[in-house]
């Protein structure tokens, strides 16, 4: 304390960015020392990429199986992480009143939800760091443009992140837990990561065609494999879904 009386250091609250920055990095550092997070994050698309690109079990038409699972696998990383693994956490800090808690502090409600979007983004991006590596060690060859797959890849994660908080914001904890994991496997097997989408009926496909993860893995597929330009008709897809799951999001989230 000085001699005229005022505290030092001032108390109050820091700055806005180091808040949201270091709630960033608290958050990243939760979702890494999860198991299950790093099960659904890391451990299952590293599988399903090494299985199916080594193993000859699923026909993905032409070309090196590879090349045709990567762009799916990246997309199943996006989805693990901004989806599923999102979903989980955030419903059960909301079911513990962790959400509660951290709403009344000086952090804004916006702010936190930016710090778990940077968590994304960064996990995001060990995921496809690890995931290329692993790629090109087993032969891939990618194709096309980066800035269209960077734009797929942001698109894919603002949508799949607003289905996610979405979910963990109206559902109880133990519901969100149960059709996350649900709506992982499904899609998993029909959003064509693994499986092309030609082989399902064609009705089948009109419905598959408009599902996010069937937008963001035909539209890096496209950009990685084929090296077609940017693919709007995807981009424009995952684009309806990141507004409608985040303005929903927005609008029924209940922080208790």
């Amino acid at each position: 304390m000085t001699a005229t009386g005022m505290y030092t250091p001032k108390p109050g609250a820091a700055p806005l960015g180091r808040m949201i920055a270091t709630q960033a990095v608290l958050e990243t550092k939760m979702l890494l020392r999860n198991g299950e997070q790093l099960l659904l994050t890391v451990v299952i698309p590293t599988l399903v990429l090494v299985l199916f690109s080594s193993v000859d079990i699923i026909d993905t038409d032409e070309g090196k199986a590879v090349d045709f699972l990567t762009p799916g696998v990246l997309a199943l990383a996006v989805m693990s992480t901004a989806f599923t693994g999102q979903a989980i956490a955030t419903g059960f800090e909301r079911r513990y009143g962790v959400l509660k808690r951290l709403a009344s502090s000086p952090l804004p409600r916006w702010g936190l939800m930016t710090a778990k979007t940077a968590s994304v983004l960064v996990t995001e991006i060990l995921q496809v760091i690890l995931l290329t590596v692993i790629a090109f060690a087993l032969g891939w060859s990618p194709h096309g443009n980066p800035l269209s797959v960077l734009l797929l890849l942001i698109l894919g994660t603002a949508a799949f992140s607003g289905l996610g908080l979405l979910m963990a914001g109206t559902l109880k904890a133990e519901a969100t837990l149960a059709a996350a994991n649900l709506v992982f496997l499904l899609l998993l097997v029909s959003g064509g990561v693994m499986v092309p989408l030609s082989k399902f009926p064609s009705g089948a496909q009109d419905v598959l065609g408009l599902l996010p993860i069937t937008a963001l893995s035909d539209g890096l597929r496209d950009v990685l494999q084929h090296g077609a330009g940017v693919p709007w008709g995807d981009l424009g897809t995952l684009a309806v879904w990141a507004v409608a799951g985040l303005a929903l999001a927005g609008r029924f989230f209940r922080w208790e």
